[in-house]
């Protein structure tokens, strides 16, 4: 499914770099209208967020959403927990691998849809060792060197 560029709200970039990503899934978020704004208007940070399971219930801890200047005594918390909506299937198996494999729920994105509903994409992650990332880094740096080297002979 393909989701144009211009749509993303946020975008966790460091996610790929510190943790390999399993596998992805696309929930929905439960927002207020002025923290929608706020993500039209592409201020939102996932940087720091992460996704956890409480009381059977998927929740996005540590996002942050500024304040809507517009807003005003109906504005809402920036750093408040946002409740990701799954189906009961995919919140069990994500459940089952965190409690038997030890992954982390990372987000990778917040997102607008064809329809214009805010989603996130989580993605189930390991973290990365300093190893990984080196080797991966060393990887890019040589897809850089070989691009340059065919355009150069051309």
């Amino acid at each position: 499914m393909a989701r144009p560029t211009d749509r993303y709200a946020a975008v966790n970039r460091r996610a790929r770099h510190d943790y390999l990503v399993e596998d992805t899934l696309e929930a929905g978020i439960v927002l207020t209208g002025s923290e929608v704004k706020v993500l039209r208007q592409d201020q939102a940070s996932i940087a720091e967020s992460y996704a956890a399971v409480d009381d059977g219930e998927l929740w996005l801890i540590n996002s942050h959403v500024p304040e809507y200047k517009a807003a005003t005594r109906f504005n809402h918390e920036p750093r408040r927990p946002r409740k990701l909506l799954v189906h009961r299937k995919e919140l069990n198996r994500l459940l089952g691998a965190v409690k038997r494999e030890g992954v982390t729920l990372v987000p990778l994105s917040l997102y607008f849809n064809d329809r214009g509903i805010a989603k996130c994409e989580i993605g189930v992650a390991r973290g990365k060792r300093k190893a990984d990332k080196r080797e991966a880094e060393k990887a890019r740096d040589w897809q850089r060197d070989k691009a340059r080297l065919m355009r150069d002979r051309g």
